[in-house]
């Protein structure tokens, strides 16, 4: 018997995701060590600038970045409890900065003893495809590996960029893990705009009353 937070998920064939609910494929990569390719390509006219004590750009960024893919990991959140989080010692949080328009997102996560996470990378959207999330990555490992960590970690699902997978694997991170996230859809709940994400369609939960066509 399954509760009603549960479902049986079939391991042959498909499994239906009840109405309200976004489902995808995650996947787990790491690295043990900065490849043996990587450079370090200078970030230019470029600049990383702290978000440590600037919730309301950080929300800003994340959401432009984020609400194109359906990122809802801090949207969820209240405010007091991301701000709790960018304050921390361990947490590195920056926004890439062009002609003073912030133009990417860098979060690592030191809180895992000698490990680090890479919890959020991104770019706004119209700067990809031109070299600015290689040469951000390249600073991200960098920053990753000057402490004594021995593994670096990100997780990335089926709903992000087409193109994260592939983007990570020729930065260096192997695959190693996959999972499947189920979760209420963020944009039902009123964390995220309706019109956000439309590639994901939202499948409204129905009328317990009504007939199933």
């Amino acid at each position: 018997m399954t509760s009603p937070d549960s479902i049986l998920l079939s391991l042959e064939g498909y499994t239906d995701i009840p109405p309200g609910k976004v489902a995808s494929i995650v996947t787990y990569l790491e690295m043990h060590e900065p490849p043996a390719t990587s450079r370090t390509t200078p970030l230019g006219g470029y600049a990383l600038e702290r978000l440590t004590h600037d919730l309301g750009r950080y929300r800003a960024l994340f959401a432009q970045i984020g609400e194109p893919w359906l990122w809802f990991g801090r949207a969820v959140m209240d405010d007091a409890s991301v701000s709790e989080i960018l304050r921390h010692p361990d947490i590195e949080a920056f926004a890439l900065v062009l002609d003073g328009v912030d133009i990417g997102l860098l979060e690592l996560d030191f809180r895992p003893e000698n490990e680090v996470e890479l919890a959020y990378f991104g770019l706004v959207p119209g700067t990809t495809g031109k070299g600015i999330g290689r040469a951000l990555m390249e600073e991200a490992i960098r920053r990753a590996f000057e402490r004594p960590v021995k593994r670096f970690f990100v997780h990335t699902c089926s709903l992000d960029h087409p193109g994260a997978v592939t983007f990570y694997v020729r930065s260096g991170f192997r695959p190693y893990k996959r999972a499947v996230e189920i979760a209420d859809d963020p944009r039902l709940e009123g964390f995220l705009p309706l019109t956000c994400a439309p590639q994901v369609p939202i499948i409204h939960p129905r009328d317990p009353g009504a007939q199933q066509k």
